[in-house]
């Protein structure tokens, strides 16, 4: 990453910062983006070239995550099956920020829950690229099998479903988002997907 990069992403972090403990503590609609900007200590058209817009604050950790699976899944044993090697990058991915950071991203989107119906692990690029690789770990053609497809489809949508129960239940400590994630990604791991003929 070039020196000039690493600035923007500590700008973008700071802004993330600055708008979690300001959603958290005055509550999502009532944060503007110029009280953002000023408690990250930028300006506003600053702000608005990290920023398209205060949902997206909430809702890009998701979609950042999601683009690193793909790769978590390319390093994971050749001998894995599958479904195993796709569960295990996928909570990887889910499991890279530190519990405080985790946190107060929770704490602010409790205060936008319209938002929940949003979050959406990856994007229909990096989906295709999973198929793609979870199509070769099978050694199945996507385009004529539709077994990695589904596959892809049913682990995404039990990660997606961990994060949303895990968003939900901010009262109930105990249930980390890894343990949410890794829950709902175990009811789709199994034989099944090893023996589809």
């Amino acid at each position: 990453m070039s020196l000039r990069e690493r600035q923007r992403r500590q700008v973008r972090d700071e802004i993330q910062r600055a708008a979690y403990e300001l959603f958290a503590e005055k509550g999502f609609a009532e944060v503007t983006t110029e009280q953002i900007a000023a408690a990250a200590g930028v300006s506003a058209s600053t702000y608005f070239r990290h920023v398209r817009s205060k949902e997206d604050l909430l809702l890009d950790p998701v979609r950042e995550g999601g683009a690193g699976i793909a790769p978590l899944l390319e390093d994971q044993d050749a001998d894995q099956p599958a479904d195993v090697a796709l569960a295990q990058a996928i909570l990887a991915r889910s499991t890279t920020l530190a519990a405080a950071e985790l946190e107060q991203w929770r704490a602010a989107f409790a205060t936008a829950p319209h938002l929940l119906e949003r979050v959406a692990l990856i994007s229909a690029e990096h989906r295709g690229r999973l198929v793609e690789l979870v199509g070769e770990r099978m050694g199945r053609d996507p385009g004529a099998d539709s077994t990695p497809g589904l596959l892809v489809h049913l682990m995404l949508a039990a990660a997606e479903f961990g994060y949303l129960q895990w968003l939900r239940n901010s009262e109930h400590p105990e249930m980390s988002l890894a343990v949410c994630v890794e829950g709902a990604l175990g009811a789709v791991v199994g034989e099944r997907w090893r023996h589809v003929g």
